[in-house]
């Protein structure tokens, strides 16, 4: 799982057809602090996420399939969650050495 921010919408008008119905948006992963971390993704969202929210995607491409109800889909990633809050704490070696 990771942590990312709605980036965009996505619309294909030719897709496979176990993407029929469900909304796609690009996610870019962002680490603690809000900073773009690595490549943005594609992913499904199933609970209406909105424009630049913070959410939890996954990588468990046997969940979406679950999810789109095709086993045979290429769905990869999926929206599984809308963060309100994050409130970092420390690390292990910061706590040591304070």
């Amino acid at each position: 799982m990771l942590l990312a921010r709605v980036e965009g919408n996505l619309t294909a008008t030719r897709k496979h057809s176990s993407f029929e119905g469900w909304r796609l948006v690009i996610c870019q992963p962002i680490s603690r602090d809000g900073q773009a971390e690595g490549v943005p993704q594609v992913a499904i969202d199933s609970l209406g996420a909105g424009m630049h929210q913070r959410v939890i995607i996954s990588s468990d491409g046997s969940a979406a399939r679950i999810a789109v109800g095709d086993s045979k889909s290429p769905a990869r990633w999926m929206i599984v969650g809308i963060v309100d809050e994050v409130n970092p704490g420390t690390t292990a070696l910061e706590d040591s050495v304070a």
